[in-house]
């Protein structure tokens, strides 16, 4: 990690947890208190949570963000199966072992927010409550996901996309630093390059328009020009971690995380469907292209204890784009909903 990252993190300890090495980041009073877990998404690190880490340390609250299985400094096991829900909520509940803690208070942005939606589903022993940054808690689906995104918006959908072997993997890979710089932009670039969808991209219910390829990332990405600085989100010692990150690692590890989609549907179909008797609270991103508010709709149907945040202005890197306001709030919850 650079000098200038260094600063912004506290320093990297390391977990043997579920046949895993994993890499976590730590402050505040081990021990004291309900600690809150940040669960980062796709592609980034347990650095996106730098800001909220700071302000949980400031503020006394005992936080961990974990570079999760397959990315930064963290173990990047071959097989695909191990990056279905068992293992990433497994991984979860080995780490809160690790750091002498029964409960969590989970909080997950992008991907990881579908990971933290699942911990009181999985492991209600270890759930003290929820926080989904831009990410709601869905419904199981009536068929599988891939086969429901594939019919809505085709092939070129990139969780669709995704499923094909090495192909992803090899374009995202083919020039990281032009990948994160399209890939980490605020709202009004990505805006530009994406259609807000017409329902959650992650539950399609309408075909797409003949020729229209929604999300269609791999194009998007082979046609952008990367010296456009348009919406840039990071300074450049913040683009340079992440980007040296991935050059070392690759993508794979965090896209075999999408290939799990029909593999966590199949395996899901016994789980709760409702979350009760848990304090939880979902952020929404005014403007989110990929997980719109309108994605959150109907979660107070599903969920016994929920508080529902708009935060406006704000694109779907929200814990970056938007930090102090998202501090704000985790801090003002966390505080009354689980005071010191």
């Amino acid at each position: 990690m650079s000098d200038a990252n260094a600063a912004q993190m506290p320093p990297v300890q390391y977990a043997d947890v579920n046949g895993i090495r994993m890499a976590f980041y730590e402050v505040g009073p081990r021990g004291k208190g309900t600690p809150i877990v940040f669960c980062h998404g796709f592609p980034e690190l347990a650095f996106s949570w730098r800001h909220q880490l700071r302000a949980c340390e400031a503020a006394g609250i005992w936080a961990i963000a974990p570079d999760q299985r397959g990315y930064g400094l963290t173990s990047r096991p071959d097989a695909v199966t191990d990056y279905d829900l068992e293992h990433l909520t497994g991984d979860l509940v080995g780490l809160l072992d690790h750091v002498g803690a029964q409960k969590a208070v989970f909080c997950g942005h992008d991907w990881g927010g579908l990971i933290v939606w699942m911990m009181p589903l999985m492991h209600p022993e270890r759930s003290a409550g929820v926080i989904g940054l831009n990410t709601p808690f869905m419904q199981r689906q009536p068929m599988d996901p891939i086969a429901l995104m594939r019919m809505a918006l085709g092939e070129d959908m990139y969780i669709v996309w995704f499923q094909k072997p090495g192909e992803a993997d090899a374009a995202l890979g083919k020039d990281v630093d032009k990948t994160i710089r399209f890939f980490m932009r605020r709202a009004d670039a990505m805006i530009a390059d994406l259609e807000p969808p017409k329902q959650n991209a992650l539950e399609p219910t309408g075909q797409a328009a003949e020729g229209q390829s929604t999300f269609a990332f791999r194009d998007l990405l082979a046609q952008w020009d990367k010296s456009d600085t348009t919406g840039q989100l990071l300074k450049p010692e913040e683009l340079a971690f992440f980007v040296e990150s991935f050059e070392r690692t690759g993508f794979t590890g965090g896209i075999n995380w999408y290939r799990n989609f029909t593999r966590n549907w199949e395996r899901s179909a016994d789980l709760p469907t409702r979350i009760d008797n848990l304090p939880c609270l979902m952020v929404m991103a005014e403007l989110d292209a990929v997980l719109p508010p309108s994605a959150a709709d109907g979660m107070e149907d599903r969920i016994g204890d929920l508080e529902k945040v708009l935060i406006k202005g704000s694109g779907h890197w929200t814990q970056q784009e938007k930090p102090d306001e998202v501090n704000r709030i985790l801090i003002d919850w966390m505080g009354r909903r689980f005071p010191a």
